[in-house]
């Protein structure tokens, strides 16, 4: 039932420019809750690749700030580091979005399809992966999925932007359209997603799509 389910939650961060996305990282954690999962937040202990001040919406020059510790401010300081956690302990994997999705947990945001994973990123998922457990990619995190599952065809969305899309199917995964209100599952491989504020407009119908999201990924975990 799911109120045995175990899932690790890993953040990128605090704040939607330079880490994790604050509201769809709650939304994942409160739908995970109500549905009486056991969470363990994790992230990278990592510096961030820059500070953003999110009221300028710049990056803050000479400022530096840790993965890590950021992340903690979300979870009232309930995190580990990411290094620790095992595939072993859990029944499933999310990831919500933000840009620390795609700056600090990967390089997309400053190499496109040249992109590198955080090699504790990609051993986590790799492990939950072959281990036929359910992995959740949120908003911009789907392309991490296409470039380490891209290979064997999986099915992902990050909701309707051209650009984005070409580079999730130019890792061999299947791209497909979807509203910012539901998740698009591939049964096969075991793999959410979901394109929140990749689309928005607002946290209403993003929580919508992420309720989705944590219901497949519990139900096949």
């Amino acid at each position: 039932m799911a109120a045995e389910k175990r899932v690790a939650v890993v953040l990128s961060g605090c704040g939607f420019l330079d880490g994790a996305e604050i509201q769809e990282a709650v939304c994942t954690l409160l739908s995970l809750d109500r549905r009486k999962a056991r969470v363990q937040a994790f992230a990278p202990d990592v510096p961030q690749m820059h500070v953003v001040d999110h009221l300028k919406g710049e990056p803050a020059a000479g400022a530096g700030r840790g993965v890590l510790a950021e992340s903690a401010r979300i979870v009232r300081g309930q995190v580990k580091d990411l290094a620790q956690a095992r595939a072993a302990d859990f029944d499933a994997l999310v990831f919500p979005g933000g840009y620390g999705a795609a700056k600090n947990l990967c390089s997309y945001a400053v190499e496109g399809r040249k992109l590198q994973v955080n090699p504790e990123v990609a051993r986590l998922i790799h492990d939950l992966h072959a281990a036929q457990k359910p992995v959740g990619f949120i908003c911009i995190a789907p392309i991490i999925g296409a470039k380490l599952l891209g290979a064997e065809g999986v099915k992902l969305t990050i909701g309707n932007d051209p650009g984005t899309a070409a580079d999730v199917e130019s890792f061999g995964a299947r791209h497909v359209v979807c509203r910012v209100e539901d998740a698009c599952v591939d049964e096969r491989l075991k793999v959410v997603s979901t394109p929140a504020y990749m689309l928005g407009p607002s946290v209403g119908p993003v929580s919508q799509g992420i309720d989705k999201l944590v219901s497949a990924v519990l139900e096949m975990s």
